[in-house]
């Protein structure tokens, strides 16, 4: 089965097309020549992956699939949940660590999940699955694989960051391939 992945996120598409493997032919935006920008106007990560599959399936008419991830940190009231990739203004990963770790200065309360919500959309199905890993925040960073918050996320029964683990070890655990599993099963039901 082809699949859209509504993104030209590439390490993204790196960690979903290593947890699919050859089971289904996943297609970037950019294998479909789309380059626009995708709306993400929703006030929660449910309707932005919603918003996000629903404006591709209605310009290409194919299954797709969107997804919105956010970190969600306890002592910051959920803060910055579905902020998390623009936390500090700007798409800079960095940045948005930064202004993550001053925001938890002087908290004990480190406690942190970090939730995936994948829309799936075709001409007669909307389905969403969420995946979820439970975690704390480091107080600096640690390690140099993955993406945005994996150098300072320490998934629960762990001592090293999602940075540490390498892509392995870090699919084997996080919120995405969580949520993934559910769309998979549902996709091998159907």
């Amino acid at each position: 089965m082809k699949i859209i992945f509504a993104t030209n996120n590439a390490h993204k598409l790196t960690e979903i097309r290593h947890a699919l493997g050859d089971r289904f032919e996943l297609v970037s935006l950019n294998d479909i020549g789309f380059t626009g920008e995708i709306p993400e106007t929703g006030p929660n990560l449910e309707s932005n992956a919603l918003e996000k599959a629903r404006f591709i399936f209605a310009k290409y008419n194919l299954a797709v699939f969107a997804d919105d991830s956010g970190l969600e940190v306890e002592a910051l009231d959920g803060a910055p949940g579905v902020d998390t990739a623009h936390y500090s203004g700007t798409r800079d990963a960095d940045a948005n660590m930064a202004k993550l770790l001053r925001a938890l200065d002087g908290k004990e309360n480190r406690e942190a999940r970090f939730r995936t919500i994948i829309a799936f959309k075709t001409a007669n199905t909307e389905e969403v699955f969420e995946g979820e890993i439970k975690g704390t925040i480091a107080p600096n960073q640690r390690g140099t694989t993955g993406f945005g918050y994996d150098p300072i996320f320490i998934p629960e029964g762990r001592d090293q960051t999602f940075a540490e683990m390498g892509m392995e070890e870090k699919s084997k655990t996080n919120h995405r391939v969580r949520a993934l599993e559910k769309f998979i099963g549902f996709l091998t039901r159907q």
